[in-house]
């Protein structure tokens, strides 16, 4: 018998939609009352549930189909947990031992709380390895065998997508090979990952607000800056994975075996971490040294942009010397998408380029296109505080940020 949902005044379809590799997902389609009158008669709408409303409410321990009146869309797991001891079990534990290495206590109480409290706010889960066949594809494989249709794997442009009810609503979002190095992504992530509420928008439809719990877990073979992070941020956990050796051919399939003695040893552990933050953890508790390495490759990243503009104005205004305020900077990367406040170019030309602002007159160069539409260069004479910068300073600058990064 197929099911229908009536939600408020409107009508829904309960389906099972077919996806690669055989799964299949469950999703909640609008449906017309017409629709269901031409193929069942009207006597079949008798029996059609009916609710107040949509809610989405997660839970692994005590999970509600309905709650007050309301059809909760959190999707109810499939696993049957068995008893196992109270104990890891053995292939996973060594898995979980491979991701978190010596934070692997850490790591249990990360897995645990998001297991019964998934509501509770949590850090940005980082893996990231230069090396191939470490493990986290296959963690977030495994994490989406636990959690089925309540996590979803997004690309980088699913991110940045301003449509994003597909996704707003899930337990875990989890992002393989990302790379987010606009600084509005950092911040958008950031802002999320301390929300409780989220403005979900869809195609054709009014933006709402709604609650949002969603964890999110980034896996990245770029080490360095795959996402831009302030040198005080202390919302991400960055694990470095090594890669994984004489992996079992059926190492996955152990792996889901394992699965309902592992559930049920997340329902009884103890927590080991008591909670001291609003991510539960501190940031000494999660800090790495993969952290320090995405700190000062955010770093290299602003200061390399900063040259690489540089290098470009001499080369289209045809100068050596150009000069331009903390504002121009400034207007420069906003421009280009990206942001940088006045302390972070104070720190990078006053502080390591060594140069100091001048409080005089200067020539601003500039692109705009003529009456006929034709680009070209104009300059004019301004007054303010300024910083000169050198063609040749520049360029050995550059040359040396290159030779590091390499």
């Amino acid at each position: 018998m197929e099911e229908y949902l009536r939600i408020g005044t409107s009508y829904y379809k309960k389906v099972r939609k077919p996806q690669l590799f055989g799964a299949t997902q469950t999703t909640i389609i609008s449906w017309t009352r017409q629709a269901i009158l031409d193929d069942y008669g009207k006597d079949y709408l008798l029996d059609v549930e009916r609710y107040e409303g949509f809610i989405t409410i997660p839970s692994h321990t005590n999970y509600q189909q309905v709650v007050d009146g309301f059809y909760n869309k959190y999707h109810k797991l499939s696993h049957k947990l068995k008893n196992g001891n109270n104990e890891c079990p053995n292939i996973t534990y060594k898995f979980l031992q491979h991701i978190f290495g010596d934070q692997l206590s850490i790591g249990l109480d990360y897995l645990t709380i998001l297991w019964r409290f998934p509501t509770q706010i949590l850090p940005i889960l980082c893996l990231v390895s230069e090396d191939r066949s470490t493990g986290k594809t296959t963690f977030l494989n495994w994490l989406s065998l636990i959690y089925q249709e309540n996590l979803t794997l997004n690309t980088n442009e699913d991110f940045r997508n301003k449509f994003n009810s597909d996704w707003a609503d899930k337990l875990l979002i989890c992002i393989d090979e990302v790379l987010l190095d606009k600084r509005e992504d950092s911040e958008r992530l950031k802002n999320l990952s301390t929300s409780k509420t989220n403005k979900v928008e869809a195609k054709g439809k009014d933006k709402y607000q709604a609650d949002f719990f969603s964890k999110f877990i980034l896996c990245s073979n770029n080490e360095h800056n795959f996402i831009l992070i302030d040198e005080k941020e202390i919302r991400y956990w960055v694990r470095k994975i090594k890669p994984l050796n004489n992996i079992e051919p059926d190492f996955f399939e152990k792996l889901e075996k394992e699965l309902p003695i592992f559930l049920n040893y997340l329902s009884s552990r103890d927590i080991v971490s008591q909670k001291k933050s609003r991510m539960w953890f501190t940031p000494n508790q999660i800090y790495t040294e993969a952290l320090g390495i995405l700190k000062r490759g955010t770093k290299r990243n602003i200061e390399n942009e900063l040259l690489e503009t540089l290098a470009d104005m001499f080369y289209k205004f045809e100068v050596d010397t150009i000069c331009l305020t903390s504002k121009d900077i400034q207007d420069i990367f906003n421009s280009s998408g990206h942001r940088i406040s006045k302390q972070q170019i104070s720190q990078i030309v006053e502080i390591k380029w060594k140069l100091e602002k001048t409080n005089s007159s200067y020539k601003s160069h500039y692109i705009s296109r003529d009456a006929n539409g034709e680009s070209q260069i104009y300059s004019e004479t301004q007054k303010g505080r300024y910083y000169s910068f050198d063609k040749s300073y520049i360029n050995s600058l550059l040359n040396v940020e290159h030779t590091v990064s390499n």
